[in-house]
């Protein structure tokens, strides 16, 4: 008796379980299903061939072309003739110049994720293994002042970086310099990560002859890949997707934007309204810049998650 009641306990446990698993399946596939769909429509509106000046009311173009893509790279538009009614396929280097503003951007990205990861390894190693006098209060200030929001700081910022000329014309260097300035603060991931390898590594490296320098290189980073490979991508993420400083540090002129400043004036009335073709080349821009993070997660999602886990373990 007490096996047959065992047997039915168990699978009466098995049949909830299976209820369960089906209902939070089916909640996650709605919840994704929801998530992917401003995507989806993303991706179908940059495909729209048919002419108009805004989003269309129907889910799945009528007519399809790669046109968009090949114009946006090609700085050129159906331009509304004014008091016409007609369109003309013209150049929109004047107004729309997205070639410059992917340029801008991605060379920003670059150097400051260059420097960043730099910054941020050699910090978290130096607090991780090194003890020194006001170790403790420094890592706690730096903590304290990563809690406040960056955009406090714009109009001070702003203001020195026009004293020494760096706004405008030289706004690529500024704006480098805005997202390096504050990397160290950025250590306590990577210093937790850098907690969990073994100190007995670095004293058996000390005992040999290696100097701290050589410790770093040779034994540390080597067994550091994915707390590298997350510092490289939350350094790029940061000025790539970037709008309030972008915006304030480049000021009018069209020629100095990066991608993001660039799509929200792409989506300006008295802009949006003179291109027949302006939001498909929209939509086709969003997709073009969502596209080098996309391919960067995909690839390196095991280093990324093994990062984030293993720099949780300690602080």
């Amino acid at each position: 008796m007490e096996g047959t009641t065992k047997q039915k306990k168990m699978r009466s446990m098995k049949a909830v379980q299976r209820t369960t698993n089906a209902v939070v399946y089916i909640i996650l596939i709605v919840i994704s299903v929801i998530w992917l769909i401003p995507f989806v429509f993303l991706i179908m509106q940059s495909l729209r061939g048919e002419i108009s000046t805004g989003a269309a009311d129907y889910f799945f173009p009528k007519q399809w072309t790669f046109d968009n893509y090949i114009h946006l790279f090609q700085n050129k538009g159906y331009f509304i003739e004014p008091g016409k009614g007609t369109v003309a396929l013209i150049s929109t280097a004047e107004t729309y110049n997205f070639v410059n503003w992917y340029w801008h951007t991605l060379v920003i990205a670059l150097v400051v994720t260059v420097v960043q990861t730099v910054i941020v390894l050699a910090t978290s190693y130096a607090l991780s293994r090194m003890r020194f006098k006001m170790r403790r209060p420094l890592m706690n200030v730096m903590l304290i002042l990563g809690m406040f929001p960056g955009i406090m700081s714009m109009t001070a910022i702003y203001f020195l970086l026009k004293l020494v000329k760096l706004t405008q014309e030289l706004s690529m260097l500024g704006l480098i310099l805005i997202y390096v300035g504050s990397s160290c603060m950025g250590y306590y991931i990577c210093k937790g990560f850098f907690d969990t390898i073994p100190k007995s590594l670095d004293e058996a490296a000390r005992i040999d002859g290696a100097s701290r320098q050589t410790v770093f290189f040779k034994v540390i980073i080597p067994l550091s890949k994915p707390i590298i490979i997350y510092t490289i991508l939350t350094a790029f993420m940061g000025p790539w997707g970037d709008y309030m400083f972008a915006y304030l540090i480049t000021g009018p002129t069209r020629d100095y934007w990066n991608v993001a400043v660039g799509m929200k004036k792409m989506l300006e009335p008295q802009t949006l309204g003179n291109w027949a073709d302006g939001f498909q080349r929209f939509c086709a821009a969003g997709v073009v810049v969502s596209l080098p993070i996309t391919i960067l997660f995909f690839i390196l999602q095991r280093y990324y998650v093994e990062g984030v886990t293993g720099g949780a373990v300690k602080g």
